[in-house]
């Protein structure tokens, strides 16, 4: 443990149970389900509502070999491509051989793909993917449909839910276990204020960390808690700096901010063209698969496009499929579009990247646990070695779905007993960290987009790291000031604070590994770097609370538990 924690007052109420999962995506809410029919008391914590994480956003669909013809081995290949030679081949593997049959037990939890005219369930293609293999419901509605049935399943099993609630810090016992979380409630939940759930399991399914760039396709509550609850309880963290991009975002002006509409990867699957302003397909030539080319290099093409045409943007041309499919395949991203004023039925798109998705995260085995005995991570949060250095397309979900399963089976096998919290957190034994204005987070978005967004450098990343640093000394500074105006402990202050700690991490990372490798561009180091960099970086929060980077000696995960 790190001794750090948030500024927060003591817990004023508690509940036991067995396992706490904090998140209600597809992983955090299959995880949960495992359990309780496993007969463990199980608790969900989530910062919104049940159905507002981001498993709902997501549009294209499930990858899994499930077509005729497919074999795991064959999309175990495409991910192993994708992942640009960092991908845990094990954990791949049990990915797409488990993953077939994961879907198949999602279908039967209710959630309803969409299908042929024979009954088969219907299958796309996109980036990075040699086949026909993704899944989807409602045509681009595929999150939503997901998280309806996981939903419904949670409240038809009546699991203990707390809804509107930001997880805090990490409980431990006195051996250093996991013994729960501290949470506040947002008034809207059973309870109000500060308090905990006290397991000897907690699974953070917390999803992503985009809202710390200015432009994300994130939802506003990603904001890296989980990351930063685990680095604070001592966890390690890897491949962080291997953001996604996601290269078709629609356009909606240089100076948005915040979730903007995604235009999904699918939409290219079915055979849109990428076009400059001119209507020239700039894609064909660049990779085999062109406009279906693995995410960071569809980006990181528009992005040379955009620099060397000086534009913003450039341009999704659909406009051949007519409006019977439109309307058809892709209503929500028609609505979408024509709710900004752009009509894809009769007009090309504009769409520049933005950031995605996080390829790494708390780092896991492949049943799940991290570096902290009893604190499991799953879905986004988690690295489990998958995503490799850019995550293949509609690899998401499955990868929610697999280990979520692999979780609750090894919290089924163990069943650690209760033990009780060691200190409570807000009692003063610990050094808080010093909260930050909420106006911060607005800075932090600014400096994260100029200085590690799709194009890095030396330059722009030291320059991001000193200005991150300034705003964590200044806050440091102010409270120990003889009158300090630090900021009230509350959600805005907690997530501002949250997310200049993965920031900091995530440019100590960008900074260290000195190639182009995946979805991680430096201008200043253009080539990839087998010899000395096919290998991972494993970041950890030292005392002092300042990220401390080590370089793994070969491109395998050391073990996550010494007797591993």
């Amino acid at each position: 443990m790190t001794g750090i924690r948030l500024t927060a007052p003591a817990p004023g109420w508690a509940i036991d149970a067995d396992v706490v999962v904090v998140g209600s995506g597809v992983a955090g809410l299959t995880t949960a389900l495992r359990c309780a029919a496993a007969g463990l008391d199980t608790v969900v914590v989530t910062k919104a509502r049940l159905d507002d994480g981001s498993t709902r956003w997501a549009q294209g669909g499930i990858a899994a070999a499930l077509g005729e013809g497919d074999t795991p081995e064959q999309h175990l290949d495409d991910t192993l491509v994708a992942g640009a030679g960092l991908c845990d081949e094990e954990a791949v593997r049990t990915l797409v051989t488990e993953g077939p049959d994961a879907v198949r037990r999602l279908i039967t939890t209710g959630a309803h793909f969409d299908t042929t005219d024979s009954g088969d369930i219907a299958l796309t293609r996109e980036g990075g993917h040699h086949r026909r293999r993704i899944a989807h419901a409602g045509g681009d509605a595929t999150g939503a449909e997901i998280s309806r049935a996981l939903v419904e399943a949670v409240r038809s099993a009546a699991l203990h839910t707390i809804e509107n609630a930001l997880v805090l810090d990490l409980l431990t016992d006195a051996e250093g276990r996991t013994a729960g979380v501290s949470l506040h409630v947002m008034g809207e939940g059973q309870h109000d204020g500060v308090g905990a759930v006290r397991a000897p399991s907690v699974v953070l399914a917390t999803g992503g960390m985009g809202q710390v760039f200015s432009a994300t396709t994130n939802p506003s509550v990603s904001t890296g808690d989980g990351v930063a609850l685990a680095l604070r309880a001592g966890a390690e963290v890897s491949d962080l700096e291997f953001v996604q991009f996601h290269p078709t975002v629609l356009f909606l002006g240089a100076d948005s901010e915040g979730q903007q509409p995604l235009v999904s990867e699918a939409v290219r699957g079915e055979g849109a063209h990428l076009v400059d302003a001119t209507g020239t397909r700039f894609m064909l030539g660049q990779h085999e698969l062109a406009e279906l080319a693995p995410r960071d290099i569809v980006a990181k093409a528009i992005t040379r496009q955009m620099h060397e045409h000086g534009t913003e943007h450039m341009y999704l041309d659909a406009r051949h499929f007519g409006a019977p499919m439109w309307e058809q395949r892709f209503p929500t991203i028609l609505a979408a579009c024509r709710a900004h004023g752009i009509d894809p039925v009769t007009e090309p798109i504009p769409v520049a990247p933005a950031a995605h998705y996080a390829s790494g995260g708390i780092r896991t085995d492949l049943r799940g646990r991290t570096t902290v005995p009893g604190l499991y991570a799953c879905g986004e949060v988690a690295c489990t070695g998958v995503h490799g250095a850019n995550r293949l397309a509609s690899n998401s979900l499955l990868e929610g779905l697999v280990f979520a399963e692999r979780i609750a089976a090894d919290i089924a096998e163990t069943r650690p007993p209760r033990t009780e919290p060691a200190k409570t957190v807000g009692e003063g034994t610990d050094a808080p960290v010093p909260l930050l204005a909420p106006e911060a987070r607005t800075a932090i978005q600014r400096i994260m987009t100029r200085g590690a967004g799709v194009l890095r450098s030396a330059g722009s990343l030291a320059a991001a790291a000193e200005e991150l640093a300034a705003l964590h000394r200044s806050a440091a500074a102010d409270v120990d000031a003889a009158d300090p105006k630090d900021a009230v402990p509350g959600v805005d202050a907690w997530e501002a604070t949250n997310l200049l700690l993965v920031s900091r991490v995530l440019v100590a990372a960008a900074r260290e590994r000195e190639e182009t490798r995946g979805c991680h561009w430096r201008e200043d180091r253009p080539d990839r770097d087998d010899e000395h960099w096919r290998r991972h970086l494993v970041v950890r929060i030292a005392p002092d609370r300042t990220p401390v980077v080590h370089r793994t000696e070969t491109a395998a995960f050391p073990p996550v538990r010494p007797a591993d």
